[in-house]
């Protein structure tokens, strides 16, 4: 506990020899709600790791206790504050509530700050140019005295002409203004029409503020205040890159006087207070001096009467001018033999003009210079770069790694990883922090017109298809790397060894490496009709659900999921109900860590009544059992306890031949854990420990350490919230022990709270 909160507690509660008392004045016990209002807010927060689950029923637990009542577990800042009045409240009218209530307010976790300065902007270009009138307004309002006012600019031109650059530039150029780091984020979407959500954004900025996965809130509302929180006292640069709107930007921005924010978009976006900063096509004199820069003076003389044809198909756009660089800078020297190849284009080098590609280059004049650049360079590739460069094209990947590109191709990787180098060289693609490329959006655009034109629809269909099997056959080779002695419903993990990687943990690595192209992968398989390929990605994205949560980004492919295996129960097959209750149990998952708890009662009825359908007891069990979950979650313990008992008959239904027997002495252990658990919250201490100890015996004797570490402390906390923390010590120490030789840090945590807890009752 923080010192402030320390003098905060000793304003509003004292030790007697009776227990605690809550005293003080209004402003005492205004002081207190808002103190237990944080510590909710905190705990509320820290729901990503498992020991965060665990102390926000054992704040249901209080709550009942308090209360004398059910209470609902809040949801959002202004009933966490409703539910700090209400505990407050109790405690001041009965000091056992008062002791209780000052027991949890010691262990529970607090805010955590992080060290991490974050240096994340891209390193500027090497040559830049003009400018100056821009670089002047920003810095004006980077300068701008602290005011109340958020500090923001937005810089804005279309594509290719250098806002993005001109945003890093200027950051890289003042470093030494923001002591305390520089975030950096790109807001494009997977597609050229969608965006980031929200929630994906503020992760990926705490990220790089130095949250770990299980550090970051599930809710978005959450993550937006650790957010503010974690920067209100930093000197920061935050730049938002490629934003669409100013909803998109709007709960980014803040008050706080040390952080500045660089907006960049292709227009003014309607609705941001911003100090606009318009970006305009480069005058002749300085794209000529960036020209030269880029290819020396020699070259540019040598271009002769070509230069100003150059220059004005490039229309004063930083990007064309660097693709036309690569192309001014191959021209052969007035004092160099051309080259001569033969007919064969295998054998003619790329930096031959010559054009390969049959189709008439565009002359468009509404095209923009981006798209000229594209076409120019497009024109001198060779038959098999050029063929690659369309075929990646057809689908928004984000990124495309050398095994997926041969894989779309129907090339080998060496040739794959040597044509995308040639295509990044010329600008065609770019290349990301991760090793991968990907395409500008006009680009693409060039690209996929051209591939329609030149490849044919069936050409072009089997290229994705190609690209979906690649994502499909890599998503389940990682997830059984991952988690291989889970059940599985996909055909291909009966056909597939788990992939070729050290550890799990690396097999999850390579899987969050490469979710964006499985979740592409997904949209292309539903957009083809191919509801097996859907089904059987989403089940692949199991372990990165269940691991490293990022909820918010799966949603929208488990809802893809459910849709493809709802289709396939047309057929009344006993295979395609049971798909449909892993797609509805998989969704719910989902939604309950998002806290959209009737969504996911709703997903989780379907899910059982599926699986009944499929006459799969063992599916039926864990649909059960998950709502039995989401209701502890909701602070309903009595419904819980019931959901556990109804799971438990399915699981006893199943006879010692049937499907899934081999699992269900395990299975029926966790339901006494859970059965206990929600005794715990009953407050039927007696019944809550005689169903731990059933539990305890059975993990026990299969030496599940992890399991009995978790059974351990259930026991400990029923001891505690029964008022003898003499008989809590021993089962916490115990479950210490185990983990600490499992490495479960926060687990840990959790564990070390409860000893403060011990201590203060």
């Amino acid at each position: 506990m923080s010192m402030s909160m320390s003098m905060s507690m000793s304003m509003s509660m004292s030790m007697t020899g009776q227990g605690t008392r809550v005293q003080g004045g209004t402003d005492g016990m205004v002081d207190l709600v808002v103190m237990v209002t944080g510590a909710l807010g905190a705990v509320a927060g820290s729901m990503a790791n498992e020991a965060g689950k665990r102390a926000w029923e054992s704040v249901g637990v209080l709550a009942r206790r308090i209360a004398g009542r059910e209470v609902a577990a809040p949801v959002g800042s202004a009933e966490r504050e409703a539910l700090a009045e209400l505990l407050v409240e109790g405690a001041r009218r009965d000091q056992v509530h008062a002791r209780a209530l000052d027991a949890w307010l010691r262990s529970a976790p607090r805010p955590g700050g992080v060290a991490a300065v974050p240096r994340r902007l891209p390193s500027s270009v090497r040559f830049f140019t003009d400018r100056q009138t821009a670089m002047k307004r920003i810095d004006r309002e980077a300068g701008r005295k602290a005011d109340g006012r958020p500090r923001v600019v937005l810089i804005h031109g279309p594509e290719g002409i250098g806002t993005s650059a001109l945003a890093v530039h200027w950051g890289c150029a003042h470093g030494d203004r923001f002591p305390d780091g520089q975030l950096y984020m790109d807001l494009r979407g997977p597609s050229a029409v969608a965006t980031l959500d929200q929630g994906t954004v503020l992760r990926g900025l705490l990220q790089q503020l130095g949250f770990a996965d299980d550090r970051i809130p599930p809710a978005v509302e959450d993550r937006a205040d650790l957010y503010r929180t974690s920067i209100g006292d930093r000197r920061l640069l935050v730049v938002l890159d490629h934003a669409r709107s100013a909803a998109q930007v709007q709960p980014l921005l803040t008050s706080s006087p040390g952080v500045f924010t660089v907006v960049v978009a292709r227009r003014p976006l309607s609705g941001l207070d911003a100090v606009p900063v318009p970006v305009g096509p480069l005058a002749d004199k300085d794209a000529r001096a960036l020209l030269g820069l880029l290819t020396g003076k020699e070259t540019l003389t040598a271009a002769g009467v070509a230069l100003p044809q150059v220059l004005a198909r490039c229309a004063g756009s930083p990007f064309a001018l660097r693709a036309a660089a690569v192309r001014l800078a191959e021209l052969p020297r007035p004092d160099q033999e051309p080259a001569v190849y033969d007919n064969d284009p295998a054998t003619r080098p790329a930096s031959d003009p010559t054009p390969t590609h049959t189709h008439t280059p565009t002359t468009d004049p509404a095209d923009d210079p981006v798209r000229h650049a594209a076409e120019d360079a497009y024109q001198e590739l060779a038959p098999d770069a050029g063929r690659l460069y369309r075929l990646l094209a057809l689908r928004p990947w984000p990124a495309v790694g050398v095994a997926s590109a041969a894989a779309i191709a129907g090339i080998g990787e060496p040739e794959a990883e040597a044509l995308l180098a040639e295509l990044a060289d010329r600008r065609l693609l770019e290349t990301t922090a991760t090793g991968r490329y990907r395409f500008r959006p006009s680009v693409r655009r060039h690209a996929e017109a051209a591939a329609v034109r030149e490849d044919g629809i069936a050409a072009c269909s089997a290229a994705v298809s190609r690209g979906v099997a690649w994502a499909l056959r890599f998503a389940v080779r990682a997830d059984h790397a991952v988690l291989p002695q889970r059940w599985h419903l996909g055909p291909l993990y009966d056909r597939l060894e788990p992939g070729p990687y050290p550890t799990p943990g690396e097999a999850l690595a390579a899987l969050g490496g490469e979710l964006g192209q499985i979740l592409e992968a997904v949209r292309a398989a539903e957009e083809f009709e191919d509801h097996d390929s859907v089904v059987q990605l989403c089940e692949a994205l199991w372990s990165v659900q269940l691991k490293t949560g990022r909820h918010d980004e799966l949603l929208p492919a488990l809802r893809s999921g459910v849709r493809a295996a709802d289709s396939g129960t047309e057929s009344a097959s006993p295979a395609a109900y049971r798909m449909a209750g892993r797609m509805h149990t998989q969704l719910a998952l989902a939604l309950v860590e998002l806290r959209r708890y009737e969504e996911a009662e709703a997903e989780l009825l379907t899910a059982a009544r599926a699986e009944e359908r499929a006459g799969h007891l063992r599916g039926q069990a864990t649909a059960v059992e998950t709502l039995g979950l989401l209701r502890l979650r909701q602070w309903r313990f009595q419904d819980a306890y019931e959901r556990f008992d109804e799971a438990d008959g399915l699981l006893l239904a199943i006879g010692e031949d049937g499907e899934g027997a081999a699992d269900v002495p395990r299975a029926r252990a966790l339901l006494e854990r859970h059965r206990g658990r929600a005794l715990r919250g009953l407050g039927r201490w007696a019944e809550s420990r005689e169903r731990l100890a059933r539990a305890l015996r059975f993990f026990r004797d299969s030496a599940e350490a992890y399991n009995t570490a978790r059974t351990l402390t259930d026991l400990a906390e029923t001891h505690l919230d029964a008022g003898d923390p003499a008989a809590a010590r021993p089962p916490l120490e115990e479950a210490i022990s185990l983990l600490r030789d499992e490495g479960a840090g926060f687990h840990l945590s959790h564990l070390e709270a409860l000893r403060r807890r011990c201590e203060a009752a």
